[in-house]
């Protein structure tokens, strides 16, 4: 059984971590899952949320939106709709992303058009703000 996973994980705006970790922490549509090295295959969507890559020098927390991993017994492969390195994401901004969308979502019914689409930004801006957080522990 292999030591190591070859993590790999992409957005549409390009590669976001190449790295070989030791296991992998990613949040499925129906709850977190965690990857060794050795895990069976499987290939699984992903919902908002934090992944978090455990190598030998430091955890790596990645914030990301949907999308969908692939699990094999030596390699992880995450195709995610939007993916950012904590220590990437710009807490001041992404802070007042989330209050623009929390007034958004105050000022709007849940069955107006646009109430999805700001649900989803204030959701991503607070993955992001978790990522970080959790990177601070």
């Amino acid at each position: 059984m292999a030591e190591y996973l070859q993590l790999e994980i992409v957005s549409p705006q390009g590669e976001v971590l190449s790295r070989r970790v030791e296991e992998v922490v990613a949040p499925g549509m129906i709850g977190e899952f965690g990857v060794l090295p050795g895990h069976t295959p499987f290939l699984t969507t992903l919902r908002p949320g934090v992944v978090i890559a455990k190598a030998e020098d430091k955890d790596i927390y990645i914030a990301v939106t949907s999308g969908f991993a692939e699990v094999e017994a030596t390699r992880v492969i995450i195709l995610a709709e939007g993916a950012q390195r904590a220590e990437d994401i710009d807490v001041e901004q992404t802070e007042k992303d989330l209050e623009l969308a929390k007034k958004k979502l105050e000022s709007l019914s849940k069955d107006d058009s646009e109430y999805s689409t700001w649900e989803l930004r204030a959701k991503q801006a607070e993955v992001k703000l978790s990522a970080v957080e959790a990177s601070k522990q």
